[in-house]
């Protein structure tokens, strides 16, 4: 167990290494028959030497010299060491010794090892299996399903090509602009009203393909009269059936429009948009954002073959050989590969992630929107992190190991309202709190003191700290086993993971955290690495649709 003490501790002992280096130089001087005096103050916590007479002895006073040099170095070397040896283990001292333990083990579950990691390999593996074979599909937690999306962009794709990303209240129409490795976009937000967000689906397309044809108006794209490729972010549960078919499964995130759950959402765009008479567009492609993700780096990067999103939730795709795939249902011309929608968000589902969950994970289930659901998000996105961490040090007060000088706060006032409330600990408090170095913990305070804690010590800053470092570190490391799985499994020489999300933007160390995990999981052959893929789901669905085989005999007819 991790001993853990306060840089102050290494203060007080290094002291001790100054004293015995001075009393070294005393000695020293004595048994030479030397006049010397060491005069020192323990409360000013100086020493001085007086009444020193070396004139009749040069070689002894260059001994004494080097003497008390090595010794200001010794002392100086230590006590650097000894600081950045605090700082980097995050130590903290507590009034009473049996609490260094008690907090260990409360958070000891946190600490993930090696063979722990390497046991959620071999779990998600498994359940990987599972997904991809018929016979045990339907039963499957991580579902791996087939996109549709078979080619890769190789950099060379040029033309204009639209897309909409509806995946919330708001939803974007782009106009990209591929020219043979450089992208431009042009981009506009539309609302929609909430009476269309509960109307029927016939309302909601048409409004769709309304704000769709006032972009291209204003674009002047309609005056031309060219017919439009468009590819289609569609972030809701559905039902692939082909790169362009895809049917709803449900509504969520407020959405619940009558005569859609059950329908091909790609098909009714495509009738709102011929309603109307006015644009001529084309819907070659629908996908998500993970997918949308590592079409957009491949662009550039050809070596890429994993896209990931860690941000208020996560998933995974990579592209498979249709060899593996038993779930496949289309043709096998080439190229034969295709990419898979892991959907590994539901790891764990089935409970056999139960051996990594702590109480902490146990209750953020219960009190989430979907208990016993998407068990492995849970433990690492960002939806959830906050809450571990609110949870975690609600438990740490209410054992007396934390807070112990802010007892007594008027409740209407202080910050155990905000302990006692749900969601009151953001994740981005987590970012902001992992940037203190240092022994000052600037923003750790403010954090605390916007809960109301008022004026934080710095034995409950470093707590803190300590506890937000673990959980964060702990969801990089499942993040990090999840990617060395699909690393090892694809097994190329070269790789490029693309991966996007406000988790992997902005928490500061999440990345570093992530490689260094993936440095002891991941076969030694294979050279690997994490680039950061902006606006998948817009740059990325375009190029889905630009890579369609209905583009290749589509855009014949087109004069890009």
């Amino acid at each position: 167990m991790e001993n853990i003490q306060s840089p102050s501790w290494y203060i007080s002992g290094l002291g001790q290494v100054l004293s015995n280096s001075l009393s070294y130089v005393q000695n020293e001087l004595v048994g030479k028959g030397l006049k010397a005096a060491v005069i020192s103050s323990s409360k000013q916590g100086s020493t001085r030497a007086v009444a020193f007479d070396a004139e009749n002895n040069p070689a002894l006073m260059k001994k004494v010299v080097a003497i008390s040099l090595a010794s200001a170095a010794a002392f100086g070397s230590a006590f650097y060491v000894g600081y950045q040896l605090a700082k980097r283990r995050h130590r903290f001292h507590v009034r009473e010794a049996d609490k260094n333990d008690q907090i260990e083990h409360i958070l000891g579950k946190f600490k993930l090892s090696k063979e722990c990691l390497h046991k959620v390999m071999e779990l998600l593996l498994d359940e990987m299996h599972k997904g991809l074979d018929p016979v045990t599909h339907e039963k499957a937690d991580v579902k791996m399903f087939p996109t549709y999306v078979r080619s890769l962009p190789d950099g060379t794709e040029k033309g204009d090509i639209l897309a909409l990303d509806l995946g919330g209240t708001n939803f974007r129409v782009l106009l990209i602009n591929l020219d043979s490795g450089d992208i431009k976009v042009k981009s506009k937000v539309f609302l929609i009203p909430q009476s269309i967000m509960t109307g029927t689906g016939i309302q909601l397309f048409d409004h769709i393909a309304k704000c769709l044809a006032g972009f291209m108006n204003a674009e002047k794209l309609i005056q031309n009269h060219r017919e439009y490729p468009l590819g289609f972010t569609f972030s809701f549960p559905c039902s692939q059936k082909g790169l362009a078919s895809a049917i709803l499964a449900t509504w969520t995130k407020g959405f619940d429009c009558s005569g859609v759950v059950g329908n091909d959402v790609v098909a009714m765009l495509q009738e709102a948009i011929e309603r109307r008479g006015d644009i001529k567009v084309k819907v070659l492609a629908l996908v998500n954002d993970t997918v949308g993700t590592l079409m957009a780096s491949a662009y550039n990067d050809q070596n890429t073959r994993i896209g990931l999103i860690l941000g208020t939730g996560s998933n995974a795709c990579y592209v498979e050989n249709l060899d593996n795939v038993k779930t496949w249902d289309g043709d096998r011309n080439d190229p034969k590969q295709v990419i898979i929608n892991m959907e590994w968000g539901a790891f764990g589902d089935n409970g056999c992630l139960n051996f990594l969950r702590t109480d902490y994970d146990i209750e953020v289930d219960k009190t989430s929107l979907n208990p016993t659901r998407q068990i492995y998000e849970k433990m690492m996105s960002g939806m959830y992190m906050g809450e571990i961490v609110r949870l975690i040090i609600l438990d740490l007060w209410e054992k007396e190991l934390l807070f112990v000088g802010h007892r007594d706060h008027s409740w209407s006032t202080d910050y155990r309202q905000a302990l006692y409330t749900k969601g009151s600990f953001y994740t981005k408090y987590v970012s902001e709190i992992e940037t203190d170095s240092g022994v000052t913990y600037r923003h750790t305070k403010s954090v605390l003191e916007q809960m109301g804690l008022d004026r934080p010590t710095y034995d409950d800053c470093v707590i803190v700290q300590y506890v937000c470092k673990l959980v964060s570190r702990r969801a990089a490391q499942l993040a990090a086993a999840g990617l060395a799985v699909l690393l090892n499994h694809i097994n190329a020489p070269n790789v490029t993971i693309a991966v996007d999300g406000s988790l992997y933007r902005f928490h500061p160390k999440f990345k570093k955290n992530m490689e260094k995990a993936m440095q002891m999981l991941v076969h030694p052959h294979i050279r690997y690495q994490i680039v950061l893929s902006t606006d998948g789901s817009g740059i990325g669905a375009a190029l889905s649709a630009v890579t369609a085989p209905d583009y290749k005999d589509y855009k014949s007819n087109l004069s890009f």
